[in-house]
């Protein structure tokens, strides 16, 4: 039986509850997972002054609630299974290895940073910064699948060197800004400067995209490769319409400040 956790006392400031992860809550009984410390403020507090609990852990977390002002939820995470029926704040999934997060509303900034493993889902929209490096550090997403089916903002893929990340909707600025590797899908449209310093890796997008001129058109084609994601995406949910399959993509070369090693793919159908 799947822990339930449910939040029934609204925090007066953001609480850091980096407990709420299958690796701290392992071999614990119910009496002991509420116990657990979380930092309200300055304050160290048991969780159960603001989660109810109830079953028995198992790898399996089921949250329900609004979690906006919730922070660090399965920090390190590297197993197991964790689903929120709500929101949820910012660094969800920070560093993770493994394991699957389920978000079903919106998630707040800085969504897997720094993560290496398992996979994130987000059924809504999600803020800055997703699968990003912290700010100062050269290492953003190393590994990992975040999956994205509504809008995020700005600098997805930060730094990013591994991994997939994939937004259903629209993405902000600066979308794989200084990214190393890895590969970025958008089936919506993007702003302005998307790959700006990137070094290699791939991004993607359905939509023509205004890109800086350190980028250099290289050709038109159809990337084998697309069709085995495009199918994932289609597994997930996504629609996937046979022109968008089937059509040849602009691949565009940059950016030529870090020798043209990476790309970006812009649908070349009709718009």
């Amino acid at each position: 039986m799947a822990l339930k956790l449910k939040l029934h006392t609204k925090p007066e400031v953001p609480l850091e509850a980096d407990c709420i992860c299958p690796d701290r809550m392992q071999s614990l009984s119910t009496t002991e997972i509420k116990e657990l410390v979380v930092f309200h403020g300055n304050h160290q507090v048991p969780l159960k002054d603001f989660f109810e609990c109830d079953g028995n852990f198992d790898g399996e977390i089921n949250i329900e609630g609004d979690l906006t002002d919730v922070k660090h939820i399965a920090s390190a995470m590297s197993f197991g299974k964790i689903t929120v029926s709500g929101n949820v704040g910012v660094h969800t999934g920070a560093a993770m290895s493994g394991g699957e997060i389920i978000i079903e509303g919106d998630a707040s900034d800085w969504v897997g940073p720094e993560m290496f493993g398992g996979s994130i889902t987000i059924k809504g929209n999600a803020g800055h910064m997703v699968g990003s490096g912290y700010r100062g550090s050269t290492i953003g997403m190393q590994g990992g699948e975040i999956i994205v089916h509504g809008n995020v903002k700005n600098e997805t893929g930060h730094v990013m060197r591994r991994g997939l990340i994939v937004v259903g909707g629209n993405a902000g600025d600066f979308t794989g800004v200084n990214m190393v590797a890895g590969t970025i899908i958008v089936l919506g449209k993007m702003g302005i400067r998307p790959g700006a310093g990137m070094k290699r890796g791939s991004i993607i997008c359905q939509t023509k995209s205004e890109l800086l001129p350190t980028f250099t058109k290289s050709c038109d084609y159809q990337p084998s490769f697309l069709r085995h994601y495009f199918k994932y995406l289609q597994s997930l949910g996504f629609t996937i319409n046979d022109a968008l399959m089937n059509s040849p993509f602009e691949r565009w070369c940059g950016d030529s400040i870090e020798l043209n090693r990476g790309e970006i793919l812009l649908y070349a159908g009709k718009q």
